[in-house]
């Protein structure tokens, strides 16, 4: 059974050394961790890359990390840096076994650090926030606070720019993260900083006002890292893990997860959900645990769903009928024993028991998180055309037990020469896509700002 292990950089030093220490000249460093049963990966804090949210520990580092440890059949025990420079002083002190960090591969580090192939493609962009001054060129910014993170590849390419454009300033910050940084552009403590795309797109959810001015790069490869010695066994081993989950779609799997449902930016959207956070969800959140629990849910999930039905107005209706916070119908509440729909404890325990019957009803081979993505597709047009759309992804070669693949056949549910194939007929696959991506991004921002921790508190207070 695999243990995971989280250690302060301080407290994992002293272990880290101790567990390098190897037996004898002729053991290599992947035969090491496999006596051992240890790999020590060292990785950062955030969205992009390691973050602690309701469930646990997540991110896409995380992941890809756990999954090679799987392969190679030994415990992870992850060192979480507070900067830059201690990672890269890990690596160079043998102190981790490489870093699963985010870092994108420059041709500074090139120098002391060998990369395994890329699994992500990024572009480092200039943030700023709406309603200031926007730059629209490296010389408009000589008048400007830019604030980046040290020793990172932002600072690498600036200094880049700076040969072409001598008047470009910035200061380096070891004190704050690249969320950080954006948090102090949203909040106007700083006027600009730099990020790298992928952890913008994340970001800019929680941080409604920021903006890209440009980008500053083109794209740029992001892998891992590890010391450049002779000894490349763990390496080679890494290397052959990312071919095969490259070629197996298992790596496009993983960046759907995380990123399939970021859509275009909605700035009103997401400043009115982060409102009705502070408004309406207090009244609610009681209900949506209560029911949560009895039905074996997140209650953030069923809160997710029921603010893309109602925004968590107990009153709403729409024009097909369908009303209150969990917007069912006259058969579905009948069913589910729902005698008033707009009374939010029974519209509340409808749509968690609906859920729940959904989920225990889809295919078993189905696992999460995929299982909640297609049984809330369900809960949008309804179990029977969603095993139609199903059936059409199997059709034309995907998977359809995986949402990253049925997402892409539902819409087809609208096309006749697709629907009159069908058990069900027409339905309309594109808006259940569009209810389902919805609800990952209000989930992915519900698990951010109500860990259990403040759950707790609010319930002790």
């Amino acid at each position: 059974m695999r243990v995971l292990l989280r250690l302060s950089f301080s407290g994992a030093v002293i272990l880290a050394g101790v567990l390098f220490l190897l037996p004898g000249n002729n053991i290599t460093r992947l035969e090491e961790v496999l006596q051992n049963n240890r790999l020590v990966v060292i990785s950062r804090s955030a969205a992009n890359t390691y973050y602690e949210d309701g469930e646990g520990s997540a991110g896409l580092e995380y992941d890809l990390v756990n999954m090679f440890a799987e392969r190679l059949g030994v415990e992870v025990k992850f060192i979480i840096a507070d900067d830059l420079e201690e990672i890269f002083t890990a690596l160079t002190e043998g102190k981790a076994h490489f870093a699963a960090a985010g870092l994108t591969q420059t041709r500074n580090r090139y120098k002391k650090l060998r990369f395994t192939p890329p699994y992500q493609y990024i572009t480092q962009q200039l943030v700023y926030r709406q309603g200031t001054r926007r730059p629209r060129n490296i010389k408009e910014l000589r008048d400007g606070k830019l604030v980046v993170v040290a020793d990172s590849s932002h600072v690498e390419r600036l200094r880049e720019l700076r040969t072409q454009h001598p008047e470009l300033t910035w200061e380096e910050s070891s004190q704050f993260s690249s969320d950080e940084l954006l948090k102090k552009v949203e909040t106007r403590q700083i006027e600009f900083t730099v990020a790298d795309s992928n952890e913008l797109a994340l970001s800019r959810h929680f941080y409604p006002h920021l903006r890209v001015a440009f980008d500053i790069s083109e794209k740029q490869p992001v892998s891992w890292a590890f010391p450049i010695d002779e000894d490349d066994s763990l390496y080679r081993e890494a290397v052959n893990f990312f071919v095969e989950i490259h070629n197996s779609g298992i790596l496009e799997q993983i960046l759907e997860r995380y990123y399939g449902h970021i859509q275009e930016f909605d700035y009103v959207a997401t400043t009115t959900f982060m409102q009705h956070i502070r408004e309406r969800l207090p009244k609610y959140q009681k209900l949506f645990q209560e029911a949560a629990k009895k039905y074996r849910l997140d209650w953030r999930l069923l809160a997710a769903m029921a603010y893309q039905e109602s925004h968590w107005n107990p009153r709403a209706i729409s024009p097909t009928g369908v009303r209150g916070i969990m917007m069912l119908t006259q058969i579905t509440a009948k069913q589910m024993g729902v005698k008033k729909r707009t009374d939010p404890v029974q519209s509340i325990e409808g749509g968690a028991r609906y859920i729940r019957m959904l989920k225990d009803r889809l295919p078993k081979e189905i696992t999460e998180p995929d299982r909640n993505w297609l049984a809330l597709a369900a809960y949008n047009i309804g179990y029977g055309h969603l095993m139609d759309g199903r059936e059409i992804t199997h059709q034309t070669g995907g998977n359809p037990n995986l949402w990253m693949d049925v997402k892409k056949k539902l819409p087809l549910l609208r096309d006749k020469a697709w629907y009159r194939k069908t058990r069900f007929g027409f339905a309309r696959g594109d808006e259940a896509v569009q209810y389902v991506e919805n609800i990952r991004n209000y989930y992915r921002f519900l698990l951010r700002e109500m860990p259990p921790a403040v759950e707790i508190a609010k319930e002790e207070g």
